[in-house]
This record gives C-alpha cells, sequence and structure tokens, in this order.
C-alpha cells in the first residue's frame, strides 16, 4: 500500500490518538448532531440504499452516524489508531452489523481506491489537506464518486500570510515534547482571550462557547484545538481555486460553507457524468 510522503512530513500529527480521547465522550446527542450535519449539507433526511465512503474516517463518528441514516459504510483511514478506534465506536454501537466495513487505507492509494468501486457519497471531512499532497488527494477520491453521485469534502481555508504562520505553528508541535510545550499554553490561552473577548463584545454568555459546541457537527472544542494546533502536513486552498479545480473534472458544485479564519470551507459536489472540453489543470 502505497502512503503519505514520509520523507517530507516524518513528524506527523497522532490524529488517531485525538480520536480515540474523543470517543470516550461521545454520546447519542453528538451522534445526533453528526447526523444533523450530513442531513443538512447533502440536503436529504435519509441515505437509504445509497453507498457511502468515509475516506479519512477519524474517529468514526460520521461513518456511524451515515450508517444510521441508511447508507451502507465503508470506512478507512491511513492512521491505525483511528482504525482502531472507528472499529471500537462499531463495536459500541452496531456491533453485528454488516454493512459497515472498515479498513486501512490512504487516499493517496490509487490502486485501494480504484479496487473499491465507487460510491453514491463519498465523504473526507478535513482530511485531504493533511496528506502532504491535497491536490493529489483530491483528483484521486475523485474517481470514487459515482454518477450523479456526491463528493462531501473539507478543506483549509487559504488566508496566505496567517495560513503560512499557523503551518509553522503545527510543524513546532509535531516537532517533539518540547514543542507541544510551548505551543498548547500559548495557543490554548489565546483561544480561550479571544473567544472571551467575541463573546462579551457581543453580548453573549461565554460558557456557551463550550456547553454548546457539540452543536457543531457533535464535536468537542479541546479537542478541535488539539487537532488544530497539531494538525501536520497543512495545507489549504481558498474556495475559487477548489470550485475550478473540480470543475474541470465534470462535477457541479451544490453547496458550500465558508469559515473566515480557522475553519474548513465545506464543499457538497455533484458529479454530472459530463466530462469538460478542456484538459484538466496540471496538479498543484
Amino acid at each position: 500500500m502505497s502512503s503519505p510522503n514520509r520523507s517530507k512530513f516524518e513528524k506527523r500529527f497522532a490524529f488517531g490518538k485525538n480520536w480515540a480521547r474523543f470517543i470516550e465522550i461521545l454520546d447519542e446527542d453528538r451522534l445526533a448532531e453528526a447526523e444533523r450535519s450530513l442531513q443538512e449539507m447533502l440536503g436529504s433526511p435519509r441515505l437509504d440504499g445509497l453507498t457511502f465512503l468515509d475516506a479519512g474516517c477519524g474517529s468514526g463518528l460520521f461513518s456511524l452516524a451515515a450508517r444510521r441514516l441508511g447508507a451502507r459504510v465503508h470506512s478507512f483511514d491511513f492512521d491505525p489508531i483511528s482504525v482502531a478506534t472507528t472499529r471500537s465506536l462499531k463495536e459500541r454501537f452496531a456491533p453485528s452489523d454488516s454493512d459497515w466495513l472498515i479498513a486501512h487505507g490512504s487516499v493517496l492509494d490509487t490502486a485501494y481506491l480504484s479496487g473499491l468501486g465507487q460510491f453514491d457519497v463519498v465523504y473526507s471531512w478535513g482530511v485531504l489537506h493533511h496528506t502532504g499532497q491535497m491536490w493529489q488527494a483530491m483528483d484521486i477520491i475523485a474517481a470514487s464518486v459515482a454518477n450523479q453521485g456526491r463528493l462531501f469534502i473539507s478543506l483549509y481555508n487559504d488566508q496566505g500570510l496567517i495560513s503560512d504562520f499557523w503551518r509553522k505553528v503545527k510543524r513546532l508541535y509535531c516537532s517533539g515534547v518540547l514543542g507541544r510545550i510551548v505551543v498548547i499554553p500559548v495557543f490554548f490561552t489565546f483561544f480561550v482571550l479571544a473567544g472571551l473577548t467575541g463573546d462579551l463584545l457581543r453580548r453573549r454568555n461565554p460558557l456557551r462557547r463550550y456547553t454548546e459546541y457539540r452543536r457543531n457537527r457533535g464535536m468537542s472544542l479541546v479537542h478541535d484545538w488539539i487537532d488544530w494546533v497539531g494538525g501536520y502536513p497543512y495545507e489549504a486552498a481558498n474556495p475559487g481555486e477548489v470550485f475550478e479545480f473540480y470543475t474541470r473534472r465534470g462535477f457541479a458544485m451544490s453547496k458550500l460553507t465558508t469559515r473566515p479564519s480557522r475553519g474548513c470551507n465545506e464543499y457538497v459536489f455533484r458529479h454530472t457524468g459530463v466530462a469538460p472540453f478542456f484538459p484538466p489543470d496540471p496538479i498543484t
């Protein structure tokens, strides 16, 4: 199995360890929020009869959400701990479910993906920009989408110099124990103070930022902070680039949710089945 560029990114963030800690707090309320986010972005209350590929499944939360909405799910991740975490989640919520398969794989492995066939929904949230080869991963994953199928991805928003700054922070975090000792107190303090300032200016209860964060796709604020400061490799793209990239590959955008700062832009594309008349741009 081919793997991401290890020589360039020897120090990688331990995504699987973060997800393993996250599922310890997973409950029905968070799961319901994950289901709701899929329903909202895909524009469908149910996924009955559809096949769903979770490329980079992480904790397995959204694989489980898709399965509970009726899809037949195939989950995979490059991180063995993420795979184990997803399997433990399945054992907890759907131990004998034969319509949910879980495997170890890489979005950069074209042979692995082609062997899976095509899917009605291909989901890859916050994954492709961590491969070290984002544009190649975006191209490879497109081939897994069936005709008239949907591609639901999220990618970090490119903010130019600000993105360059965060790339350095993430590299420092992943450099070792000393890097983490420097990054965590500095930037967690920054996140708390920035959030507090924003809430006070808007006359909102600052505690709601923490108590209601689960309404954001069922996620956890602290685990997302850790994912943010440590998420390396790190690449980013702006919506115009992503739109043109997939339009040239026969996709039409059906939904876009943008984030102005640290968050991910969310994209839903539909495979039109009509190839464009001009060749795709070279992959960046």
